[in-house]
């Protein structure tokens, strides 16, 4: 369970480490370190702060990651349903996934870490300093939360992408088409809705009715350039990384903050557990 309780702009320097492991890097250290003091002289400097977050952020939300032991809908996980094979081989049963995954997230609300990180924006924003966000999460929820300058890397289940004209619209309607309505039960037992391809969410841009699918990134397929770009560039000014709740084994990502480290800015992971990037914050 990722704790940031108490993390508002003055309370993410004092607050920050209630229930999760500090892994401190700055230029000066030989190795990382848990030196709440240095961290807050950092923090209190920085003028440029890029965030980025993981699964860990929205654990507490109760958002389900379909990974690990039990991380099933109905008798598959999420690699096996996210990706394009799959949304090629059996559209029907991709959207059953996904519309149960934004049923799910419409009951989920921002927790406290979402909140914090929101209001340090906020707060720092005034002060003329800036907060990027940079997650792999598909929530949403740090926009709910009032976050203002956030790149989803990973897309959103809320938005979906046209096959045919290609337009990437945002897309908030419960449910997405009228055929999904109450489909996509995760019990092993439900039966597959076998949804025709015509009933399935359409494109209504004029003269296309293309069909939609999630826009958000597979498995096998790569990172949006544009954002990718526009993440890079904010790699390259920040003053200061946090790491806030990702286990820093999914590509590119994992390799954001030891970039950034690379370069001799400070670099604080905050998570329950080292991660294979922590000895790489030097």
């Amino acid at each position: 369970m990722l704790m940031l309780w108490g993390l508002t702009c003055r309370g993410l320097t004092s607050h920050l480490c209630t229930a999760v492991r500090l892994n401190w890097s700055a230029p000066k250290m030989a190795r990382p370190s848990s030196n709440l003091t240095e961290f807050r002289e950092d923090f209190a400097k920085a003028k440029h702060i890029a965030i980025i977050t993981g699964a860990g952020v929205s654990a507490e939300s109760g958002v389900p990651t379909f990974r690990g032991q039990g991380g099933y809908w109905r008798k598959w996980q999420a690699q096996d349903l996210a990706t394009p094979e799959a949304f090629s081989r059996d559209p029907s049963l991709v959207w059953e996934f996904y519309h149960y995954r934004r049923e799910v997230m419409r009951s989920k609300m921002p927790n406290p870490a979402h909140l914090a990180i929101a209001e340090c924006e906020s707060r720092l924003s005034k002060q003329g300093r800036s907060v990027v966000i940079i997650t792999q999460n598909i929530d949403e929820l740090h926009h709910r939360a009032g976050s203002k300058h956030v790149y989803e890397i990973h897309g959103s289940l809320f938005k979906t992408r046209c096959m045919s004209c290609g337009e990437v619209k945002a897309n908030h309607k419960s449910p997405i088409c009228p055929a999904l309505e109450g489909k996509g039960e995760p019990d092993p037992s439900a039966k597959d809705a076998r949804i025709p391809v015509q009933h399935l969410p359409r494109c209504d841009r004029s003269g296309c009715n293309g069909l939609l699918r999630p826009h958000v990134v597979w498995f096998g397929e790569t990172l949006d350039s544009d954002i990718l770009t526009a993440v890079e560039q904010e790699l390259e000014k920040c003053d200061l990384c946090l790491v806030v709740g990702t286990s820093s084994v999914v590509y590119p990502a994992a390799m954001f903050a030891p970039q950034v480290a690379g370069r001799g800015v400070p670099v604080a992971e905050f998570n329950m557990e080292c991660t294979p990037a922590t000895m790489r914050f030097k």
